[in-house]
């Protein structure tokens, strides 16, 4: 049953629940009846302390203002798609082979899965242990000595023959168990579930956290690619123009300054390319280490823009769907269950405490005896004992009231990582909404700047434009060529950031084929891959 307040009681109201859920701080009014009624408590127990109710979704749009189309870009179009699902395997809507084999890959080898899969089964290993509680604990033991007795004159000797020397056999079996009277255990079991539900969705967030590290480092890689190209165009470029300005200076219609300044345009863009490169290198290795192996095994796959595609319907959710989907959400609200339970077990600490105890065995100075029926050998004891604490210098008090706190505490969480959440949610899909017209805006500003770019060179070479005005034209066109890659890859990114901010599908995992596998020491481990 519920323990509930009534106006004469003190009571502790749940943090963000409804406010018919209470609980009593236990009195001399509530114990010396309870211990009064003991037999029937036994035969009817209840469960003292909050009983968990989930928090109701907020009732909010996700976005300040509608969301409109991004439209087409780059040969690439995308929409909101109002209630359609996630996929488990979110990235193969991608439909890169290269990102499909490499995510594959990290869900059987990457080693932060395997802990979060480990800290898993620890868990549930918890809840069992834990459920021990509600069953008797039964040992057995066997005692076997040899005595000698003291010979003195006025002390008998303890054996019919007289001899100072005998030998005794004990065994028995002890049986204890204490009765769950108030659910203190039950609230126990109901805090370690709550705690393993949290973990499981530990193991989600971790699984979506690696899917999404993953497909933003093969976007990354591309982006890298795809400036590396831009960055490689604009070199061929000058060093054909510092041909030309070498030729024009040979036939006195431009001066060494141009020259000089052509070459400096040249080696400031052929500076750039050595760190490009070195970030691509530092990205690859990345990107094997997240799929759980050594950097010096290398990365078979090779990303850029040619080879992924950008989903064309984009998902978008309801408020109270990203509160179901969201693993972080999910386990703050496990948090949030579990410290309720544990104030109905801070509860039930101050309530009696029940034991039941009993013995059963066999005692015989021969040990063929220990097996005769014959009652003169066999003894046992049944105990019962009933405790209440009744001055502790208010531990189970301040217990109680630490529970409570840490129920304030879990609730506050829990409200945090939904606001936060819907951020996400919110970023996601505004910078989406977005993307489109910046990627559009920087294809328009690369197509100008190389028509810019070449007729400032047929003016060069007419003689009406300087030297200088053709540096700033190049200078304009390379910063447009690497912005068209980088907001193209922010487009890509941002996609991919919606899909985790909107959990990432986990829920359809069993739409996933799952193939058992074992590591390198021979755990079992389930491996989730692409059907």
């Amino acid at each position: 049953m519920q323990v509930r307040g009534n106006s004469s009681k003190p009571t502790v109201v749940a943090p963000g629940l409804p406010r018919g859920v209470r609980t009593i701080a236990p009195n001399a009014s509530v114990v010396l009846p309870m211990i009064a009624t003991t037999a029937g408590l036994l035969l009817s127990a209840c469960t003292v302390g909050p009983d968990f109710k989930i928090p109701a979704a907020p009732l909010v749009a996700l976005t300040p203002k509608p969301l409109k189309a991004p439209g087409s870009a780059g040969g690439e179009t995308q929409r909101f798609a109002h209630g359609i699902d996630i996929p488990g395997a979110w990235w193969t809507l991608f439909r890169s082979r290269g990102l499909n084999n490499l995510i594959e890959r990290a869900l059987r080898d990457n080693y932060d899965l395997k802990t979060a899969q480990a800290a898993l089964r620890v868990a549930h290993a918890t809840v069992e242990a834990q459920r021990g509680a509600f069953f008797p604990t039964i040992t057995g033991s066997y005692l076997p000595s040899r005595q000698k007795a003291a010979t003195a004159e006025d002390l008998s000797p303890p054996t019919v023959s007289g001899t100072p020397f005998f030998t005794l056999h004990t065994a028995q079996l002890n049986i204890a168990y204490v009765p769950d009277v108030f659910g203190g255990i039950r609230r126990q079991v109901e805090s370690l579930e709550a705690t393993a539900e949290s973990q499981r969705l530990a193991l989600e967030a971790t699984y979506l956290t690696l899917t999404s590290n993953i497909a933003l480092g093969a976007v990354n890689e591309a982006s890298i690619r795809g400036q590396i190209d831009a960055t490689e165009k604009i070199i061929k470029i000058e060093k054909e123009l510092l041909v030309f300005l070498k030729q024009q200076f040979t036939a006195g219609l431009v001066s060494q300054v141009d020259v000089a300044g052509q070459e400096a345009a040249l080696a400031q863009a052929e500076q750039a390319l050595p760190p490009l490169q070195k970030a691509l290198a530092v990205q690859r290795d990345s990107l094997v280490a997240l799929a759980g192996h050594f950097a010096g095994e290398g990365l078979p796959e090779r990303f850029d823009f040619a080879s992924m595609h950008l989903p064309k319907e984009l998902p978008v959710s309801v408020s109270s769907r990203v509160v179901e989907q969201r693993p972080d959400i999910r386990a703050a609200e496990a948090n949030l269950h579990a410290a309720a339970a544990l104030v109905g077990a801070a509860i039930a600490a101050r309530l009696p405490q029940f034991n039941l105890s009993g013995n059963v065995g066999r005692t015989a100075e021969q040990f063929p005896n220990m097996f005769n029926p014959a009652p003169q050998f066999l003894f046992w004891t049944i105990a019962g004992n009933v405790t209440q604490t009744i001055f502790d210098g208010f531990t189970l008090e301040q217990r109680q009231k630490a529970a409570e706190a840490g129920w304030d505490q879990a609730a506050s969480m829990y409200c945090s990582t939904v606001v936060v959440a819907f951020q996400n949610v919110a970023d996601a899909l505004q910078q989406v909404e977005l993307d489109g017209d910046a990627l559009r805006a920087a294809i328009a500003a690369e197509r100008a700047a190389e028509k810019s770019l070449r007729l400032t060179r047929e003016q060069l070479e007419l003689g009406l434009v300087s030297a200088l005005q053709l540096l700033n034209a190049q200078q304009v066109y390379l910063t447009a060529l690497i912005n068209v890659v980088l907001a193209k890859a922010n487009r890509y990114a941002d996609t991919i950031a919606l899909f985790q901010a909107l959990g990432g599908g986990w829920w359809n995992q069993s739409n996933v084929e799952a193939d058992e596998v074992r590591d390198r020491w021979g755990h079992t481990l389930v491996v989730v891959t692409d059907g």
